[in-house]
């Protein structure tokens, strides 16, 4: 275990979010989410929520700003409490954000560089991020 680090954050994880560069995504999906089917890289992280992995990797991954999230439209197109705990955890609002239909949500998958599978149960519990710039410590 490392010191500071989300225990949610798996070595696996921490590798293929260290290996993405500007703009590569990542899918933290449902568990209803075909991310088997879809995924070239996968990490299985069953018994978690949604929101909590997005918060695990938003204290290691800073966002890109166009847009930093894309939601999936709900069925209705209203803000369901999942999403809202999303948006919370990326730290961006509704208005800064992008929502795909469910379609474009899973072509968007295609070209993801990892997706993560929670065992979120609730249903539009999917977000896609992108990784912004990783800043660095000017030397004292």
């Amino acid at each position: 275990m490392l010191q500071g680090i989300n225990p949610l954050l798996t070595g696996e994880l921490l590798k293929h979010l260290d290996e993405m560069g500007h703009s590569d995504t990542a899918l933290i999906v449902d568990a209803h989410f075909p991310a088997s089917r879809l995924a070239r890289r996968l990490v299985s992280m069953p018994g978690t929520s949604s929101p909590d992995v997005l918060e695990a990797v938003r204290s290691v991954l800073p966002l890109d700003d166009t847009p930093a999230v894309d939601l999936m439209t709900s069925a209705d197109g209203s803000l369901l409490e999942v999403q809202e705990q999303l948006l919370t955890a990326a730290g961006v609002t509704a208005q800064g954000s992008r929502f795909l239909d469910r379609y474009a949500f899973y072509d968007a998958a295609d070209s993801a560089y990892v997706i993560i599978r929670t065992g979120e149960t609730r249903t539009y519990g999917c977000v896609i991020v992108r990784k912004g710039l990783v800043g660095h410590a000017s030397a004292a």
